[in-house]
Formats: structure tokens, C-alpha cells, sequence
């Protein structure tokens, strides 16, 4: 229902937490009300919209925005790259680097890492997924990854949907080291990633603006990593050179503002997802975590 609080598991301290969401009263009744949707369909799932809210982002002016997000969301101010007061604009906040020493990269060889901050869904095998968010929806990989010898290559593998918040720090890492692809991109809408408009409609993430990059790993076989575009998130800067080697969690490129999403894929049997990630996944609910902290171990084989 779209009146249900979005609860999540934090991994750090063990608790259900309840999502505090920007901009809520228009996000419930944009996807929760009939003209409301109207109005998304009609307007705010374009690429307009969110060229014009990016250009008053990147404004001078939305620097007096920076303080009070800060504190409204308790955003840690001590982890930035730059003084809190350093920013120009809402948008080089938004995208800001953090400090190295504050998302350690872990160190096992055999791991892989969640590729974001954020909320995120694990599955051991896509082929089984039904229900995510909206009961009975089957999430069609053909349709996301745009290519059916790709999609044929991680059936019956396993996927981590990683969903990013406007408080979240939005730039996104490799989950694995290797060889990445030139990105792939797939054009679309621009509906909103946030879990009020995906309990509406599940096939958000297939339908909206993505781009698709193939990690050639020694550990891990083929990995698929997508971004996801959202409204009010038009594109995605990337910061990493196609074709040259990176290692596990070097910085693949940032998301502008608005909540967005990444999407890994894994071959089958190339990896055994954490435990607590799959059973809150199981029970339907988001398990909070950081960028470089574990996802899950390659397999034996």
C-alpha cells in the first residue's frame, strides 16, 4: 500500500528502522492518488522535468539548500572529502567524495561488495523472483538487461537491487574487480525508484532509462552492473576508463540529484549472497548498508 511506512533492516545496529523520504507528502500522493498519477505519467516521468529541476540544483541559489539537509537528515559531515561549506551548488553536494578511511573496502579476495550506500535486495536466483514489492509481479531480466544472450547468461543466477536515497551518499563503486565494458545505454521514462511508486508498479526498473556495464572478473566470471535512472536523475557522470582494470570498490561514477538504483547481476553459481541480505530479502524488507562492505563470497568451483 502506498500509506505503509518503508521499513528497512540496518545492518549496523540490528534494529527495523523506518525511512525518513524526501519530499514524502508529494511522493504518496503522486503514486498514491489518481490525479496524482495523472500528473506523473503526463509530466514527471520525463526527461524535461528533470533537466529543469537539475538546472535549479546546479543553480547558486540551491546552496542555502546544503545546511538544513544536512541537518534535517543528519547527514555525517565529518566523512566528506570537502568542508560542508565548500559547495557552490545543491548538486556538487549532492555528488560530493567521501574520505577513503570512511567505506574501507573489504579486504577478502574471495568477497564482493555492495556497490552503493543504501537499501538493498538480494536474490540467489533471479529466475524464482516474484513479488518484490508488488505481490505477483514477475521481474522480467530480458526486458532489463535489453539483450537476450546477456539475459540468458545470468538466468538462474543472482541479483542485488541496491536502491539509493536523496540522503545517501550517491556516488557508486565496483562490486568486484576486473575488466569493465564501455556502458550500455537503454532509454527511457524517469518514474521515481522510491518504494512508494515501486509497491505501484514493480517494472519501474525495467522500464526506466538505464545503462548496462559488463565486469570481466577473474573472481567472479561476467558480472552485469546497471544504473538506473529516476526522476530528477537524467544521467549518470561516469568516472572510470572502459577496457583499463579496476579493483574491488574503485569509484565507477555518481548519480545526480534523486534517489536512484543499481542493479548487479551474477552468474549462476559465481557467488553465495550474505546470509542476513537473503533473509531480509526473503521477508520482503530492504537491508541497509554501505559501499565496500560485504555482499556476498565467491563460490568454491
Amino acid at each position: 500500500m502506498a500509506s505503509a511506512p518503508i521499513q528497512y533492516l540496518n545492518r549496523y545496529t540490528g534494529q527495523v528502522e523506518t525511512e525518513e523520504i524526501y519530499g514524502e507528502p508529494f511522493m504518496r500522493w503522486a503514486y498514491g492518488n489518481p490525479f496524482g498519477r495523472l500528473t506523473v505519467h503526463a509530466l514527471v516521468k520525463r526527461a524535461a522535468f528533470s533537466r529543469w529541476y537539475g538546472r535549479r540544483m546546479d543553480a547558486p541559489g540551491s546552496r542555502s539548500k546544503v545546511a538544513p539537509f544536512i541537518l534535517q537528515y543528519k547527514v555525517k559531515a565529518e566523512e566528506f572529502a570537502d568542508a560542508a561549506d565548500s559547495f557552490r551548488t545543491f548538486n556538487e553536494f549532492f555528488y560530493r567524495k567521501l574520505k577513503p578511511a570512511a567505506r574501507p573496502i573489504d579486504p577478502d579476495p574471495n568477497s564482493a561488495v555492495f556497490p552503493a550506500d543504501g537499501r538493498h535486495l538480494g536474490f540467489q536466483d533471479v529466475s524464482q523472483l516474484e513479488g518484490i514489492f508488488v505481490k505477483g509481479a514477475v521481474f522480467d531480466l530480458r526486458k532489463l538487461v535489453g539483450d537476450d544472450a546477456l539475459a540468458s547468461r545470468f538466468h538462474n543466477g543472482a541479483m542485488v537491487l541496491s536502491r539509493l536515497c536523496p540522503v545517501d551518499y550517491h556516488r557508486f563503486h565496483f562490486p568486484v574487480g576486473g575488466v569493465p565494458s564501455q556502458p550500455r545505454l537503454i532509454n527511457g521514462p524517469l518514474f521515481s525508484v522510491s518504494p512508494i511508486a515501486l509497491r505501484q508498479n514493480i517494472h519501474i526498473f525495467t522500464e526506466n532509462k538505464r545503462a548496462v556495464t559488463r565486469i570481466e572478473s577473474p573472481e567472479f566470471g561476467v558480472v552485469a552492473m546497471l544504473e538506473v535512472g529516476a526522476t530528477n536523475v537524467g544521467s549518470f557522470e561516469y568516472t572510470f576508463k572502459p577496457g583499463a582494470r579496476v579493483g574491488k570498490g574503485a569509484e565507477k561514477g555518481y548519480f545526480k540529484f534523486g534517489g536512484s538504483s543499481t542493479i548487479t547481476l551474477f552468474e549462476r553459481g559465481r557467488i553465495e549472497l550474505a546470509k542476513d541480505l537473503v533473509e531480509t530479502s526473503k521477508a520482503g524488507i530492504e537491508l541497509y548498508a554501505r559501499i565496500g562492505d560485504l555482499m556476498g563470497v565467491r563460490t568454491a568451483g
